[in-house]
C-alpha cells in the first residue's frame, strides 16, 4: 500500500472497495456489445441452418456460419478500441476477459473437428457456453446472465434428445435466452447507470 492509503479511515477504506467493485461492474457490464453481436450472428447462423436444411437444396448449408468470421473481426477491432480508451480496469476484468479467452479456445477444437461429432456440436457448444455465462453473471450480480447461464445448461441437454435438424431450432432459442435478453438488459441497465 502506498502512503496515502495506509492512513484511510475504516469508512474511507469500504468506499474505496466499493468504489473499486462499481468500476468492475462498469467496465464489464459496457461488454453487452459482445452478447448482442455474438447473439445475433448465432441466432441467424442457427436459424439459416435450420431453414435449409428443411425447405431448401442449397448444398453445404453449414456455410452459413461463416458469417462468423465479420463478427470477429468487429469484436478484435471493438476490444482494440475499447482497450485505448482511458479506464481503469480491475482484476475482476482481466479475469472475465481471460474467462472468454479460454472460452474460445475451447470451442476452437470443437468446432475444427466438427466432422468427427457428425456436425452436431450444438449440445457441447451450448454446455460450455453455460460456463463463462454463468460466470460473468456472478461476477457481475446480474441475474438475467447468471439464468443465461443456465439456460444454456439447460437447452445444452435437451438438444441431446431432439433430432440433429431441431439441435438448430433449439440453439437459436437458447441463445436468444443466453446471450441476446441479457445483453439487452444489461445494456439497458448501463444507459439507465450512466
Amino acid at each position: 500500500m502506498t502512503q496515502e492509503t495506509d492512513n484511510l479511515s475504516p469508512q474511507q477504506s469500504l468506499d474505496l472497495i466499493q468504489s473499486m467493485i462499481r468500476q468492475a461492474h462498469g467496465n464489464m457490464s459496457s461488454n453487452s456489445f459482445y452478447l448482442i453481436l455474438w447473439g445475433w450472428v448465432v441466432v441467424a447462423a442457427n436459424l439459416g441452418m435450420y431453414y435449409m436444411i428443411q425447405f431448401s437444396d442449397i448444398p453445404n448449408p453449414q456455410l452459413i456460419w461463416l458469417i462468423a468470421i465479420p463478427a470477429w473481426v468487429i469484436s478484435m477491432v471493438y476490444g482494440a478500441r475499447q482497450g485505448r480508451k482511458e479506464r481503469r480496469t480491475s482484476h475482476l476484468d482481466r479475469v472475465n476477459m481471460w474467462l472468454w479467452i479460454a472460452f474460445g479456445i475451447c470451442i476452437l477444437p470443437v468446432i475444427a473437428f466438427m466432422n468427427k461429432l457428425n456436425f452436431q456440436v450444438n449440445p457441447l457448444i451450448l454446455i460450455i457456453t453455460a460456463l463463462p455465462t454463468f460466470v460473468t453473471g456472478i461476477m457481475l450480480k446480474f441475474k438475467p446472465l447468471i439464468w443465461g447461464g443456465i439456460s444454456f445448461y439447460v437447452f445444452g441437454i435437451i438438444c441431446f434428445m431432439v433430432s440433429p435438424v431441431n439441435q438448430f431450432l433449439i440453439g437459436g432459442v437458447a441463445i436468444t435466452c443466453g446471450y441476446l435478453i441479457p445483453g439487452y438488459l444489461l445494456k439497458a441497465t448501463r444507459k439507465k447507470n450512466v
